[in-house]
């Protein structure tokens, strides 16, 4: 799906030195940075739900 992404200067400048450096395109870097976004905040959730069985083991045993 195509999408226009309008970003202030300082940034394209910066995605566009960065996209040179690594010898991808500026879409490239833009697709893996929302992916790695996409991953971190995943993690987040898993990261709570994993805290939250184990702090509250004995309260989710009870309710079974």
């Amino acid at each position: 799906m195509a999408m226009t992404l309008r970003l202030p200067d300082d940034l394209d400048t910066k995605l566009t030195e960065r996209a040179r450096g690594e010898g991808w395109s500026k879409q490239e870097l833009a697709i893996g940075a929302i992916r790695d976004a996409r991953d971190r905040a995943e993690l987040k959730v898993d990261d709570v739900l994993a805290g939250l069985m184990d702090s509250d083991a004995e309260i989710l045993d009870y309710l079974k």
